[in-house]
C-alpha cells in the first residue's frame, strides 16, 4: 500500500465532487420532437430508463489546472508508470469505445495516442488488456456475483467511472436540498435530442459551479456530463458520447483472446479487488452536500508515498502537509498521514484537518 494516496484518488475525487439537489418547478420549452417536461419529469425519465444494450464512442476532455504528467523514460520505475497512468485518466483528452449488452457483457476500449487499454466482461470472465506492455490480467466473477456490477482486476484503470451514465448516476444518486435542479434549453448530443438537466449548488463553499447532464429524450440514458468550476465559462471536465447506438452490439466484441506473446496474469477473488477493498481504510465523511469532505485516518498515507518525485511534482507544500489543488476538487495529505478530499478549496480541508 506504499502509494495508497494515488490509488485512492480516483475513488475519492469523483464521489467528493458529488452533491445533489431539490427540484425547481419551471418547465423547459421542448424542441419540436421532444415533449415539454419539468425537471422532475426528466429525473423520472432517467430513473425509469430500461436501456440495457447500446454502443458508442465517448469523448472525455478535462482542464483541471494540473501540471502535465512527465513522460516516463526507460529508467523510470513501474510504480511511477502506474501513478502516471492513473492520473492521466483525470486530465487531458481521452476517447473510449463503449459496448454494453446487459449487466454481464461490457467492454470499454480506451484509445490512447499510441496505445490501447481494454476492460472486458463476458459472462463470468473479466479481462484487462494493455497494449503498451502487452500485459493481460484475467479474473473470474464469483458465482454469487454474476448478476451484479462488473468487478475489474486490481490493475484496471478507472475507465468505467468516466462514462456519461456512470458519472450521471453518481451525481443524481445524492439529490437533496443542497442543489437547485433546473432544465436548460434542449440540446443535441451524438445527433440525438436531449434534455439539459442542470444541477447548481446553493452554496459558494464549493469549487463546483454547475453540472449539466444531457438526458436522451428517447431512452432516458445520460449522454453527456459537463462539470463547470465556479466562475468558469466552460466545463472543466466533460464526458459525452460523440456517437450512440441503442441495441445490442455484435457478440464478437465481447470475445477476447490474449494476443500472442502477451503476459497473462490470473487473479482470484482472494487476491483481487475484493480483498483489496476489505483492506482499505474506511473513510469518514464530514460536511453536507457540495461541501462534503471525505477523510482517511492517520497513517493511511505512508511517508514514503509523499517522497515519490511525481507526487512531489503534482502537489504543493501547505500548512499541515501537502495538497493537490485542481479547479474542481482538492486533496490534502497531512503530516500524520491523513488524507482529506472534497470539491472545496484547500483551506477548507486544512480547517477540517485541524
Amino acid at each position: 500500500m506504499k502509494h495508497r494516496l494515488i490509488r485512492w484518488l480516483p475513488a475519492i475525487v469523483v464521489p467528493a465532487a458529488i452533491a445533489a439537489g431539490a427540484i425547481a418547478i419551471p418547465l423547459a420549452a421542448g424542441a419540436a420532437d421532444l415533449p415539454v417536461k419539468s425537471p422532475a419529469d426528466v429525473l423520472r425519465l432517467v430513473a425509469s430508463s430500461d436501456t440495457k444494450a447500446f454502443s458508442g464512442t465517448v469523448q472525455q476532455t478535462s482542464d483541471l489546472g494540473l501540471p502535465s504528467i512527465p513522460k516516463m523514460g526507460g529508467g523510470s520505475s513501474s510504480t511511477d508508470s502506474s501513478i502516471a497512468s492513473t492520473l492521466s485518466l483525470l486530465m487531458g483528452d481521452h476517447t473510449a469505445k463503449v459496448y454494453v449488452d446487459g449487466p454481464t457483457k461490457v467492454r470499454v476500449q480506451l484509445l490512447d495516442q499510441l496505445a490501447e487499454r481494454d476492460v472486458i466482461r463476458n459472462g463470468s470472465d473479466v479481462w484487462l488488456y494493455q497494449s503498451s506492455d502487452q500485459s493481460v490480467t484475467h479474473a473470474t466473477v464469483p458465482a454469487h456475483e454474476k448478476s451484479g456490477a462488473t468487478p475489474a482486476p486490481t490493475a484496471t484503470p478507472g475507465a468505467m467511472a468516466t462514462t456519461p451514465q456512470a458519472l450521471a448516476e453518481k451525481f443524481l444518486a445524492a439529490v437533496d436540498p443542497s442543489t437547485k435542479v433546473t432544465l436548460g434549453a434542449n440540446t443535441k448530443v451524438a445527433n440525438r435530442d436531449a434534455y439539459d438537466l442542470v444541477l447548481t449548488p446553493r452554496t459558494d463553499a464549493t469549487l463546483v459551479g454547475s453540472v449539466a447532464i444531457a438526458v436522451d429524450g428517447q431512452t432516458g440514458l445520460p449522454l453527456q456530463v459537463q462539470v463547470t468550476a465556479r466562475g468558469a465559462s466552460s466545463p472543466s471536465f466533460q464526458a459525452g458520447f460523440s456517437d450512440f447506438t441503442p441495441g445490442a452490439p455484435d457478440a464478437s466484441v465481447f470475445s477476447f483472446t490474449p494476443p500472442k506473446g502477451a503476459t497473462v496474469t490470473e487473479q482470484t477473488p482472494k487476491t483481487g479487488e475484493h480483498a483489496t477493498a476489505t483492506n482499505r481504510p474506511k473513510p469518514t465523511v464530514t460536511g453536507t452536500g457540495w461541501a462534503t469532505i471525505v477523510s482517511l485516518r492517520a497513517g493511511s498515507v505512508p511517508a514514503q508515498a509523499l517522497a515519490d518525485p511525481l507526487v512531489a511534482q503534482l502537489t504543493q507544500s501547505v500548512g499541515g502537509g501537502r495538497a493537490l489543488s485542481t479547479s474542481l476538487v482538492s486533496v490534502l495529505v497531512t503530516s500524520d498521514g491523513r488524507l482529506l478530499a472534497g470539491a472545496v478549496p484547500v483551506s477548507a480541508l486544512q480547517a477540517a484537518a485541524q
